[in-house]
């Protein structure tokens, strides 16, 4: 017999290629910046832009202050040669489905980098974008990554969020601060100077315009009601898992820890003080439930019962993103019809469908039955018409035949 496996665990016997990541090369990178500003400090006059040479004393020389350098945004230029290297990392799953480790940060980088510069700027959704590019976004990960055909819906909702996020970067940093200064909104900002102007003039109109300024105070004052707001960053939970899981081996890792550790700062500390109350009342839940005075199954554990509010239909809290209630408290799928009671559903729907038929053939029916004695009535009063007058009519009148009367339609029985 096949062993049956998901599709996130086929990707694994793949050989992991080993190569210099991303992460690496920043690093390496970063290692220079601070060696040649070492150097700069042990060398002070070789720091000094100075605007005028004719002036032999250094310390009467005027010169341009140095501004700090920015990183700039990410290219991802590493994966230039690693594609003429041909080399592709494989992108290893967790238990739960979701991608986890070096290879994976990287991948999601590089969405990042495909979904600012491939996908254009316009004010629409997601499903409203044309499909090849979704196809597009998806083989230009493939000829980066090893992913797993499983993986196509992952990467494409994961661009998806982050255009979303690219958008809302842009409206908060460089298009609402300058609302009233229309002159430094004509061009596209420098450090995206990809974006096309005639994109960034209709984008600026739209989130400028008197529905986005509804929408953004409807959406802000929504908000403003979460009160337990993690502090992950980019590692998300499922970094923070890897982590948990590398530190204590030994400990038995639950949603509710994690919603813990992701609300604490780098020391530990939890500096929100309501945070800090639904902590202690989680530390209390949980010692209640070795004692057998607290009992929890499902979805009703020491996270729900700490928070006080049941959980979404569509997600699950503690957890992070792409985890589904059903997946996560292996809850039983809906019970399924028995083929007997549907057959005798559909035989139901059948003879409610042609009891309709033969209601709809009898009224049609009558109408016909009484325009023929309707004509009847009107040719006889044509005849009689000449006699009221005292003209002869030129044919002999025949007698009016009496009316039958219309036989009741018989009534149909209705169904149980």
């Amino acid at each position: 017999m096949f062993e049956t496996r998901k599709w996130f665990e086929i990707a694994k016997p793949f050989t992991v290629i080993t190569h210099r990541s991303c992460e690496d090369d920043r690093r390496l990178k970063r290692q220079k910046v601070k060696a040649r500003t070492l150097h700069f400090q042990s060398n002070p006059t070789k720091k000094m832009r100075f605007t005028s040479s004719s002036e032999k004393d250094p310390s009467s020389t005027t010169f341009d202050e140095v501004t700090k350098s920015t990183g700039g945004i990410n290219t991802m230029s590493c994966l230039v040669k690693r594609k003429i290297q041909k080399i592709k990392p494989v992108v290893e799953y967790n238990k739960s489905g979701r991608p986890h480790g070096k290879a994976a940060i990287e991948m999601h980088s590089y969405i990042g980098v495909l979904a600012r510069t491939r996908v254009p700027l316009v004010d629409k959704k997601w499903t409203q974008l044309l499909k090849d590019l979704n196809e597009q976004i998806w083989e230009a990960v493939q000829m980066a990554y090893v992913v797993g055909e499983g993986g196509k819906k992952m990467v494409l909702s994961s661009t998806a969020k982050k255009w979303k996020d690219f958008k809302y970067t842009l409206t908060r940093q460089f298009i609402l601060p300058f609302a009233n200064k229309k002159e430094k909104l004509k061009e596209p900002p420098q450090l995206y100077n990809f974006i096309e102007k005639s994109q960034w003039d209709t984008f600026v109109a739209s989130r400028l315009s008197q529905d986005f300024e509804a929408v953004h105070s409807e959406q802000s004052q929504r908000r403003e009601k979460c009160e337990y707001n993690h502090r992950l960053s980019r590692k998300g939970y499922v970094g923070l898992e890897d982590q948990l899981e590398e530190t204590m081996p030994t400990k038995e890792i639950d949603r509710s820890l994690l919603w813990k550790k992701a609300r604490a700062d780098k020391q530990g500390n939890i500096p929100n003080p309501k945070v800090a109350e639904k902590v202690k009342l989680i530390d209390d839940l949980k010692k209640q439930v070795p004692e057998g005075t607290l009992t929890v199954s499902g979805s009703n554990d020491v996270l729900t019962l700490a928070l006080g509010t049941p959980e979404h239909g569509g997600k699950v809290r503690g957890v992070g993103a792409r985890v589904s209630p059903t997946q996560f408290f292996n809850l039983p799928r809906q019970h399924r019809v028995k083929f007997a009671d549907k057959l005798e559903e559909s035989v139901m729907e059948a003879v409610r469908e042609e009891t309709k038929k033969m209601e709809a053939r009898a009224k049609q029916s009558v109408l016909e039955a009484v325009r023929a004695e309707r004509e009847i009535l009107l040719k006889q009063f044509s005849q009689l018409i000449p006699n009221l007058l005292g003209k002869t009519p030129t044919t002999p009148m025949t007698p009016m035949t009496p009316i039958t009367p219309i036989p009741p339609i018989p009534p149909i029985p209705q169904l149980e």
